[in-house]
């Protein structure tokens, strides 16, 4: 199986079978230093909008390399998209859930400042932490060979979801609601999964999201951490999407 490397700035839905294309600047040279990429082998470059291309390494430098195109994979946006809202927990545990959902073929994630949430990107930490995410969900694209790269956008507060989820069907993960994820159809629009910190949605954000639309459901008996409850969910969302 090929590796994947993305450069965003090329353009490769116009490339054909038989092209040159040049993979440069960090990338590049991570592929050649790092993974020890030499001409001869066999890579895909993305630019995480839907193309990929696959080939064999033509030439190598210390920050560029050549790929002679074979393949072209062109893959249309999902549709409904799914978004992950994901609220900050302590650790890594919101970092490890988003990394898995990223590989699960989530289409947009959203950091969510829950009033529980331990954790608080706040003044020049909110643009870090949204960079930190990005990177992982880059790395996670690249390891799972995905042709679309997931936009993180910055954190969101309570009070500013529904206007940034606006359009979207907003499915809170509560394990106390009486309706099960399972039993969700879909009905043409694109799907938000909310999930909560570590202490869990609390009644007021509850309030003001069912107020807003939100349906409150649940994965099982079982209640899951933050770091797996979202992942779990897109699984079965993707089962029923017809994704899987």
């Amino acid at each position: 199986m090929s590796h994947l490397y993305l450069d965003e700035t090329l353009d490769l839905a116009a490339v054909a079978p038989g092209a040159t294309v040049a993979l440069s600047g960090d990338e590049a040279r991570h592929a050649v230093t790092v993974s020890r990429v030499r001409a001869g082998e066999r890579i895909a470059i993305g630019d995480g909008r839907g193309t990929l291309v696959h080939g064999v390494v033509a030439s190598t430098g210390a920050r560029e390399l050549e790929l002679t195109v074979d393949e072209v994979l062109v893959e249309e946006a999902a549709t409904p998209r799914i978004t992950l809202v994901q609220a900050l927990a302590k650790g890594d545990r919101d970092e490890l859930a988003v990394q898995a959902a990223t590989e699960l073929g989530v289409d947009a994630i959203v950091p969510w400042a829950a009033s529980r949430s331990v954790s608080r990107w706040e003044g020049p930490k909110a643009e870090k932490g949204r960079q930190r995410w990005a990177t992982i969900v880059r790395e996670a694209v690249k390891q799972s060979i995905r042709a679309w790269l997931p936009v993180v956008a910055p954190v969101t507060t309570t009070a500013q979801l529904t206007e940034r989820l606006e359009g979207q069907r907003m499915l809170l993960l509560e394990p106390t609601a009486t309706a099960l994820l399972t039993d969700i159809r879909p009905d043409g629009r694109d799907l938000a999964l909310v999930v909560g910190p570590e202490g869990g949605i609390s009644p007021a954000e509850i309030e003001r999201l069912t107020a807003s639309g939100a349906e409150p459901v649940r994965l099982g008996a079982s209640v899951l951490r933050t770091s797996t409850a979202g992942p779990a969910a897109i699984a079965v969302l993707n089962a029923a999407l017809g994704r899987w």
